[in-house]
């Protein structure tokens, strides 16, 4: 019984991956469980100890050490404690080897039960103790089962969740299939440790790179940013501070071999190799290749950068809907606005026409600003002063006068004659007053002095 015992704690130790040292500590405390259940008082507290090599099982009750008891059941008197053991003190405790009893049945299968859970809580504080430093890296898995909203996935010993959002859009598992995943979180929850992993983040393409590349993995080629847009295309930029190192080459590899084995692991997703630079402009440049750039104007402050290219370059560098200057943006950091040359050159003309004629419109009212403030000559005996035109004021008058002067305007204007009847009537007069004979015959008035004599 002894040997079947430890065997049976070296069966699982192998099968648990767990250490010889964790599954005894396990088994001690299930069978002192069971004890303190089955065999002594519930209250009582058991200690149970295995002894590794020859699976010999000793259980004991242990008790503190009190100069009086009060509660027999877990205190014992100096005197008595000193008799196990010598040079015990108060406050100390001691264990009592009871008689053994048979637990029974259901104590060894309450015994059992509690065995297989801690065996279990073992497994997953391992599990989370090992993949938590692993955080961040990658893993090779085989899809184990597809689910309608996540895959499960076999790391080995252990089992990961791919969820929807972490999956390619236009990549098709199987079960049996052997892809490398990326450790997105280590989650340690009531039911154990649970394992997400990721195909689509940006850092599963890094550490592709750093597998595949050895420049990469030493240092001596620098992975300073990454885009992607999962299963269509992602831009790498790359840079080196050592000399005689071309980095673009150095992924590349001899005909192109490295990067071909990375872009197979993402499912054919096409991988831009970028140039890194330090100046915004040559990087932004070099963003938007294989595009060609005429010219770059940089807004500092809102990070904006205005581009030219070639009219024939136009739907190149801005890509099948907008994906090539949308990478670029998010690579960069900024934001980038394309422009044909054509386009920024209408612009331009237009730009010129409403300045020429904001001036032109400043110009003149420049020179009517310039013809008021002139000076009229006067003539002042025989001299020509120059002296301001002025102008005198309207008087105000009433409206009955202002009516009686319109009306008499009116008349004047179309009935020339009316001052010509007002002659005769001031000489009639005259004449009557200094005695003249009256004219022979019927003086004939003017057609127009019955309408206008009043």
């Amino acid at each position: 019984m002894k040997r079947e015992l430890i065997a049976a704690v070296n069966q699982l130790s192998a099968e648990r991956n767990l250490s010889r040292e964790v599954v005894l500590s396990i088994v001690e405390s299930a069978l002192a469980s069971a004890y303190k259940k089955y065999a002594f008082h519930d209250e009582q507290d058991v200690l149970v100890k295995l002894d590794p090599d020859s699976g010999e099982v000793k259980v004991y009750v242990q008790k503190a050490v009190v100069e009086s008891v009060s509660d027999p059941e877990h205190e014992i008197s100096l005197a008595e404690a000193r008799k196990l053991r010598k040079g015990v003190q108060v406050g100390e405790t001691v264990e009592m080897k009871p008689v053994l009893m048979d637990a029974g049945r259901i104590a060894v299968y309450a015994a059992k039960q509690v065995i297989l859970q801690r065996l279990r809580e073992a497994e997953h504080q391992k599990t989370y103790e090992e993949f938590s430093s692993r955080e961040g890296e990658i893993a090779t898995g085989v899809v184990q089962f597809i689910g309608p909203a996540q895959i499960y996935v076999n790391l080995g010993k252990v089992e990961a969740i791919l969820p929807g959002g972490e999956q390619i859009p236009n990549e098709r598992y199987r079960v049996g299939q052997r892809l490398r995943f990326y450790l997105l979180e280590i989650i340690q929850g009531s039911r154990g440790t649970q394992i997400v992993v990721s195909r689509t983040h940006p850092n599963l393409l890094r550490r592709l790179f750093e597998l595949e590349i050895p420049e990469v993995h030493s240092g001596a080629v620098r992975v300073e940013a990454i885009v992607r847009e999962p299963g269509q295309r992602s831009k790498v930029a790359i840079s080196t501070s050592q000399e005689g190192i071309d980095p673009i080459g150095s992924c590349l590899g001899a005909r192109g071999i490295r990067l071909q084995n990375i872009i197979k692991e993402l499912n054919n997703e096409k991988i831009d190799l970028i140039s890194w630079d330090a100046d915004p402009k040559e990087f932004i440049t070099n963003a938007l290749s294989p595009a060609q750039v005429a010219s770059i104007e940089l807004n500092e402050g809102g990070r904006v950068a205005t581009v030219v290219v070639p009219d024939r370059q136009l739907s190149l560098a801005i890509g099948k809907e907008g994906q090539n200057a949308r990478l670029a943006a998010r690579l960069t950091k900024w934001r980038i606005d394309i422009k044909s040359v054509s386009a920024a050159e209408a612009e331009k003309a237009e730009v010129m026409e409403a300045i020429a004629k904001e001036l032109a419109e400043e110009e003149v009212v420049e020179v009517v600003k310039e013809e008021a403030k002139e000076e009229v000559p006067v003539a002042v005996d025989g001299l020509e002063v120059s002296e301001p035109v002025s102008f005198p004021a309207v008087a105000e008058v009433s409206s009955e006068a202002t009516k009686e002067e319109v009306a008499i305007r009116f008349a004047e204007d179309i009935l020339p004659e009316a001052g010509k009847v007002e002659t005769l009537k001031e000489e009639a007069k005259s004449a009557k007053a200094k005695g003249k004979p009256k004219a022979k015959g019927k003086a004939r008035k003017p057609r127009f002095e019955d309408e206008y004599e009043e």
